[in-house]
């Protein structure tokens, strides 16, 4: 630990649930864990529990993270979901020995005299974000031994550049190294959209502050210790020495110039050296990204920039884009679907998914019909995760009017 903290601000944190480990702060904090406990998990493992994560348990076992972690995943560069440390809580998907159990029981086979046996575990699952994103540290004796790896569950076929198969990469080689990992890739101080990675910290800290009494002081230096993680780009841009960083650098400043629509940034980065030409969310390339997002200034800064991107990166694109940009997004390689007219039809660019129309009448002779099943597709998912938000009461704000002015978009179109 370094002299940021006095030991008696320390005090003061971990009796409002924050404790500081390896450089990153950890709220929601929960016991350390006992003896017995600690116990149950060893005896659950192959190996021993290596020593970094004894020494984060004896400071608390459970509690809560916020911030960015991505890992190469099936060639794709995957976003981890890595919000919780599990612990002895109540049973659900914070649960430490629920997730010792399960799984040890998908391990689990069944002997000669039909008896179920579930065997020990050479990875320990500590951490994760529900069912979808596992943080685990290897327990087997042997030169992986107290290495921390990931798993995220893959997703459905329809979810484009997506990951498709289950996913596991090696985060570090130790626990320390696992949270060095973690970053923030935006200031929480300055956000550039309305749902941002440490915003959770800052409402805690908020909760913590005007209903328990946090000192208002020291909150404030938890966020100036927290804010330590944030990846700084814009100083190696500025001084000409971004291609000398680590590429983890580069990608967030692309990812950020696409969530921004900033397309002078685009060029930018582009006389810096960058390429354009390595996933930066799946497998999707900058290019996709942007179309995706309905980042259409800088989309059309990379298309002219002569950025590769994908046969599909119309597939998946957001927002109202321009005729003109459809059609050299075509001109560079996009292949002309009847998903991608029905998505543009969707999101207000009929006139868009016309240019693709034509496209694809140059060597299909089954418009009506494609178009017709793409477009019966898209409104089923569409129907449905409106009568979701319709259900669970949720308004505006939450997407349920723009779901229904995309099934009007689609209804009333005419090819």
């Amino acid at each position: 630990m370094d002299d940021f903290f006095t030991s008696d601000e320390l005090a003061q944190l971990r009796a409002h649930g924050i404790v500081l480990f390896a450089g990153r702060v950890i709220f929601d904090a929960q016991p350390p864990i006992s003896a017995q406990q600690l116990a149950a998990v060893q005896a659950a493992c192959i190996g021993p529990v290596p020593p970094d994560l004894l020494s984060l348990w004896s400071q608390t076992c459970g509690g809560a993270l916020d911030y960015d972690l991505t890992a190469r995943m099936n060639g794709g560069e995957e976003p981890i979901h890595w919000a919780e440390l599990f612990g002895h809580g109540p049973a659900g998907f914070h649960d430490l020995p629920g997730w010792i159990a399960h799984e040890r029981q998908s391990g689990a086979t069944t002997d000669s005299e039909g008896r179920e046996w579930a065997p020990k575990l050479a990875a320990l699952p500590f951490g994760g974000f529900d069912d979808t994103d596992r943080i685990h540290v290897v327990t087997e004796p042997g030169a992986q031994f107290g290495h921390v790896l990931a798993w995220k569950r893959s997703l459905p076929e329809g979810w484009p550049h997506a990951m498709h198969e289950d996913g596991r990469a090696t985060l570090a080689t130790d626990l320390d190294g696992a949270f060095a990992a973690l970053h923030l890739e935006e200031d929480p101080l300055e956000p550039i959209s309305d749902y941002f990675t440490g915003q959770a910290l800052l409402d805690y800290l908020d909760e913590r502050h005007g209903d328990h009494g946090l000192d208002l002081d020291l909150a404030d230096k938890v966020v100036d210790y927290y804010r330590r993680a944030l990846v700084d780009w814009q100083t190696p841009l500025r001084e000409g020495r971004l291609s000398e960083v680590p590429p983890l650098a580069a990608q967030i400043a692309q990812r950020h110039a696409i969530a921004a629509d900033d397309a002078s940034l685009i060029n930018e980065l582009a006389a810096a050296g960058l390429r354009f030409d390595t996933p930066l969310l799946g497998n999707a390339l900058p290019a996709d990204l942007a179309l995706a997002h309905g980042a259409f200034d800088a989309a059309t800064a990379l298309v002219e920039g002569d950025a590769p991107l994908s046969a599909d990166a119309l597939d998946s694109v957001e927002g109202a884009i321009s005729p003109e940009l459809a059609q050299e997004v075509l001109k560079r390689g996009a292949t002309p679907t009847a998903r991608a007219m029905a998505q543009c039809v969707a999101a207000g660019a009929p006139a868009a998914a016309r240019v693709i129309a034509q496209a694809y009448e140059k060597t299909h002779t089954d418009l009506p019909q494609a178009f017709d099943a793409a477009r019966s597709n898209l409104l089923e998912q569409l129907q449905a995760a409106l009568a979701e938000a319709s259900s669970a009461g949720l308004g505006p704000d939450a997407g349920a009017e723009g779901l229904a002015e995309r099934i009007e978009h689609l209804q009333s179109f005419k090819l």
